[in-house]
């Protein structure tokens, strides 16, 4: 469906969904019910944000879209530097964000319902290899979609960047991020912000399956219990309390593993490898029992994983084909037991 015709339907629907409740939340959640790149416009002093990088103060600054009717919205938004590695001057020269809209201006918008939301930004600018990790990245999220709801919804964006505190404009590729309050009612569970917690604490059907999304990314930059300090845990894993007092463990974060292949990734010293490009399995012993369905699912969900990679249009060739060549050596792991078994049961921790 198009952006337009998607647009309208939402349109027709908004008397409907205002009048839903807490349950209706799956269906009344717009901006991350379209997967359409959207096109957007940040005003706001870049030059001293990406100066300063503070993570504390918020900056005004305006944030615009056109609707479907071709008219602009415009809202008020709190702009500032957010996140770790990347944040780091040495590594980005432009660093991730996070805007801070006003719910009295978003309603019966787009924007319906959201409040603060974190951007992957380009990290530096004018690059085409980052901004194929950014789009790269993106797809990594939707993967996880694919496999299950209990993950982080996205958005492509088209980000044109407005610096009132100089003549600058630039233009890359962005993504929003579901906010983690928004995740929680979604999936009916709390977010937590605790400081560490124990593989027994969490859900292991979960856990089994978020540890082999990990190895079919090639991501070691995670932690599903533990944290660095004065962080909630989990390290580039979120958790959140169900009803049975087990944690959900939901992954974020791809841009140190080998799919995504970012231009600054490397993998960490401790684990001795040569490259972000060398799996390594690093799930739970005590969860090998669901290690088989994890597996099958991912067997079942090739084609749609294939097919998002193949469709993104903003991919490059070249970036396609090594994501593509990428993932065909993880099924050609998973599909023979032999390997399967050396690579991932033997590899439990």
């Amino acid at each position: 469906m198009s952006y337009r015709k998607w647009t309208a339907c939402i349109a027709a629907m908004f008397p409907l969904a205002l009048a839903a409740n807490a349950q209706d939340i799956k269906d009344h959640d717009p901006l991350f019910n379209s997967h359409d790149t959207l096109a957007v416009e940040v005003e706001a002093p870049f030059k001293m944000i990406a100066k300063e990088r503070s993570d504390e103060e918020e900056i005004p600054g305006k944030f615009r879209f056109i609707t479907e009717s071709g008219t602009t919205v415009e809202f008020n938004v709190a702009v500032r530097a957010r996140g770790n590695w990347r944040r780091n001057p040495d590594i980005c020269s432009f660093p991730p964000i996070r805007l801070n809209f006003k719910t009295s201006q978003t309603k019966d918008t787009l924007f319906d319902k959201q409040d603060k939301l974190k951007v992957v930004t380009h990290c530096r600018t004018r690059a085409p290899s980052y901004e194929q990790a950014v789009v790269s990245e993106y797809l990594a999220y939707r993967i996880f979609n694919a496999l299950t709801d209990t993950s982080f919804r996205v958005r492509l964006l088209k980000i044109k960047y407005v610096y009132t505190d100089s003549r600058a404009e630039i233009e890359s590729h962005g993504i929003l991020i579901e906010h983690k309050g928004r995740v929680g009612k979604r999936i009916d569970a709390k977010p937590l912000a605790i400081e560490k917690t124990t593989v027994a604490e969490i859900r292991p059907k979960d856990l089994n399956l978020a540890s082999v999304f990990q190895y079919f990314l090639g991501n070691t930059d995670f932690s599903p219990i533990a944290t660095a300090p004065d962080e909630d845990c989990c390290h580039n894993q979120a958790l959140f309390a169900s009803e049975d007092g087990l944690h959900y463990t939901i992954p974020y974060d791809f841009d140190q593993s080998g799919l995504v292949y970012a231009p600054y990734a490397a993998p960490n010293p401790r684990f001795k490898l040569r490259t972000v490009q060398q799996r390594l399995y690093r799930g739970r012993c005590k969860n090998n029992g669901y290690l088989p369905a994890s597996l099958q699912l991912f067997r079942e969900h090739r084609i749609d994983i294939e097919t998002l990679i193949r469709e993104q249009e903003e991919l490059s060739s070249a970036t396609r084909r090594k994501m593509l060549n990428f993932i065909e050596k993880f099924y050609d792991t998973i599909n023979s037991p032999k390997r399967a078994d050396r690579e991932l049961v033997r590899r439990c921790l």
